[in-house]
């Protein structure tokens, strides 16, 4: 019995409806009964009772259908992992990401990726505030899913997967945690949380000297972590902007999270080094664009 045949007859034990049976197989009805005929007159028995209105398995269709169902896995997991080899999705990717909303996608994607690629061990990491780029360098992590903008030589720009409407985080006493909104404006009124690590013009890209009428906003502390962060603005040192989704992941007494009436929204995007565009990364990245279209068609208000 050949590779399709086997197959054919799987499907039809499952569906045990010739017309579906063949749509599954892209093949005609009349294909699907030639092959189960030629089974049974191989092996000298029915396989199927079929009647105008159902199809059943007998008992030796039972037999024959337990049997070769673990030999047709274990000759698609042999096919899956030589594909793989071939195309080297093998060993070891190390991914990152950025934000605790970037790590549900990453680790979505992960379950899918471990799948298709069974002989490719996945590892996820957090990536560093500090020197975010760093492992991408110097080949700690294969590929990262981060906040944009970045525009380094060395660097490969994946696709962009996702965007978040922004927030001010701000000390739950004051009196712009009573607002609904506020605007890039009202950063001119408090000193601005900086977090540093990210190149320059990522800093001047979320971080403003200036709002946008020409107004300067004054500087805060300056910190390496997001948890800092949070705890000098509940402290009454400043403000932060941040994703507006930090509010679910990060809730404190302290802060409250204030949506942005006018600022633009928060883009996340695939990163790579450029001497590190492998088969594994391309693979990884496919699987994460595919996560996150699902989860953007299934998201309220899409």
């Amino acid at each position: 019995m050949e590779l399709r045949e086997i197959e054919i007859f799987l499907v039809l034990a499952e569906e045990l409806h010739f017309g579906r049976t063949a749509e599954r197989m892209r093949v005609t009805p009349a294909r699907i009964s030639q092959t189960i005929k030629k089974q049974e007159r191989a092996i000298g028995a029915e396989l199927f009772k079929r009647t105008s209105r159902s199809v059943q398995l007998t008992p030796t269709g039972m037999v024959l259908r337990d049997g070769l169902a673990v030999g047709y896995q274990q000759i698609k997991e042999a096919l899956a992992a030589a594909t793989a080899a071939g195309q080297g999705i093998t060993g070891e990717l190390n991914v990152a990401y950025s934000a605790a909303w970037c790590g549900t996608l990453v680790v979505a994607a992960t379950d899918s990726f471990r799948a298709r690629h069974p002989n490719c061990l996945v590892r996820i990491h957090e990536s560093p505030l500090l020197d975010p780029l760093g492992p991408l360098r110097n080949g700690t992590h294969d590929i990262q899913l981060v906040e944009l903008p970045i525009d380094e030589p060395d660097i490969v720009n994946g696709p962009v997967l996702f965007s978040e409407p922004r927030a001010l985080v701000v000390p739950v006493g004051h009196p712009f945690a009573r607002r609904d909104t506020v605007s890039l404006e009202d950063l001119s009124e408090v000193p601005l949380i900086t977090v540093t690590g990210q190149p320059q013009y990522f800093l001047d890209h979320h971080y403003p000297h200036r709002t946008p009428k020409g107004r300067p906003i004054a500087r805060g502390p300056f910190t390496t972590a997001w948890q800092e962060v949070l705890a000098l603005v509940g402290a009454g040192k400043g403000v932060s902007p941040t994703c507006a989704r930090a509010a679910q992941y990060y809730s404190r007494p302290d802060v409250v999270y204030v949506p942005f009436s006018d600022a633009p929204l928060v883009e996340y995007g695939l990163l790579w080094s450029a001497t590190n565009c492998t088969p594994k990364v391309q693979a990884f990245t496919e699987i994460l664009l595919e996560r996150a279209q699902a989860a953007s068609a299934s998201s309220p208000g899409h």
